[in-house]
């Protein structure tokens, strides 16, 4: 399980097929589909209008005027065949600070009860790892991240938030995430980052983008608070 021998390809509507590369959250799966995009990109196929990389998947979108899945699928399998020559940059490490527990992150306790932790352990171990971004997406910034320790994995919550403050930190099942903007959100939330995540007056209006690695800091609220004001005077 997890690595498929070849693409598996659905249809999606009309006009787009989804490219599976595997059924799993896998580092090698990921690097694969990273690939194939940046293929993609450099060799853009007639009648491709968008092409849209997830954990394990492609979502190529396309115009039926000009192409069509059988022929798309044909040219998919050649174009794999010269991944050799693509080069994936090497990813850079992102550090966030994060202020746990508390107002913050209203759900530290419920995930340590549920574990047999302390929260001090939670924060730990949910600080410990480097996380790869797997895929961005759900609204702009958010960051999918793989490698949260199974001892932390916590079903969302049963009725998701109307409102989810920006920078909040969560815990989905086998996941953990940041919001870098106020949205709905079913997670549960663990800490807030002082980080602005998404701001599109930047040059980069991101902080980050597929590939990278994130390391979380613990910090106090005293830090965070002049995060804050420092990021609001600059």
């Amino acid at each position: 399980m997890g690595l498929f021998q070849r693409p598996v390809v659905r249809l999606v509507g009309d006009r787009g097929i989804l490219v599976e590369y595997g059924d799993a959250i896998n580092p090698e799966i990921n690097r694969k589909v990273r690939a194939m995009g940046m293929a993609l990109r450099e060799r853009p196929l007639d009648g491709v209008v968008e092409v849209i990389p997830t954990y394990r998947s492609l979502l190529i979108l396309y115009h039926p005027g000009q192409t069509d899945p059988g022929r798309l699928q044909g040219e998919l399998l050649e174009l794999e065949k010269e991944l050799d020559r693509i080069r994936i940059p090497e990813p850079k490490i992102v550090e966030i600070p994060v202020c746990y527990g508390g107002e913050l992150g209203p759900d530290i306790d419920f995930v340590a009860q549920t574990h047999g932790l302390t929260v001090d352990e939670v924060i730990r171990i949910h600080s410990e790892p480097l996380y790869q971004i797997y895929m961005i997406g759900f609204t702009p910034g958010f960051p999918f991240l793989g490698g949260l320790p199974d001892i932390l994995a916590t079903p969302r919550l049963e009725t998701p938030r109307t409102r989810v403050p920006a920078g909040s930190v969560g815990i989905a099942n086998n996941q953990t995430g940041v919001y870098p903007i106020e949205s709905p959100g079913g997670w549960r939330l663990i800490g807030r980052t002082p980080l602005t995540l998404f701001d599109p007056q930047r040059k980069a209006p991101f902080l980050y983008e597929a590939g990278d690695l994130i390391q979380f800091k613990p910090i106090s609220r005293e830090e965070y608070d002049r995060i804050r004001v420092d990021q609001e005077v600059s």
